[in-house]
């Protein structure tokens, strides 16, 4: 690879994380416990895949530490969050933070942890892992999904901040088209 090479990749990589970051997400936790004890992390790759039967995926940064572990898991609970648990999600993206010493939580039959303070959360079994890049691609079929006991605006990361995203964000009404959105574009 020449140095021009490697500097026009690396524009390239710093222009996708750019995009990335001013694209907002949605916010989740991913949980699981291989025996040695509860483990997560959070995610903003979460993404519905088929709602019949109900799948979805996540990725995966690594292959070490926690993300290992759920790499690896045969069953994870991926908890969707709320505007009130930006707190929790911050907890759980620092490395090396006790995520779990103070964060209601109960044990799932199956022995996943599951986050008490999450609006809903999805017991998933992951059916394929799929190397991509230096990243992993999840994909889990949904077993169960457990309310939580919030109803909660959701929280949402954009630009390295969570956001809150509610009624106050609402542009036009639900299902009308509102001029310059996607829809006023169609023939």
């Amino acid at each position: 690879m020449t140095r021009n090479t490697a500097l026009c990749e690396r524009k390239i990589t710093d222009a996708f994380k750019d995009a990335f970051r001013a694209h907002p997400a949605g916010v989740a936790i991913i949980t699981t416990d291989d025996g040695s004890g509860p483990v997560g992390l959070t995610a903003s790759s979460v993404s519905s895949v088929s709602a019949e039967p109900p799948i979805l995926s996540f990725s995966l940064a690594s292959t070490h530490g926690t993300a290992g572990v759920i790499a690896r898991a045969e069953t994870v609970v991926v908890h969707l969050l709320g505007a009130d648990n930006a707190g929790l999600a911050a907890l759980f993206a620092r490395q090396g933070a006790d995520r779990f010493g103070s964060t209601p939580t109960r044990t799932l039959p199956g022995g996943e942890p599951l986050l008490e303070d999450a609006p809903v959360a999805l017991r998933c079994r992951i059916d394929g892992r799929i190397p991509v890049g230096g990243s992993i691609l999840i994909a889990a079929t949904v077993l169960e999904v457990l309310p939580g006991g919030t109803d909660q605006e959701p929280l949402v990361y954009h630009n390295r901040t969570y956001h809150r995203l509610g009624g106050h964000s609402v542009l036009g009404q639900t299902g009308q088209v509102t001029s310059g959105g996607p829809a006023a574009h169609r023939e």
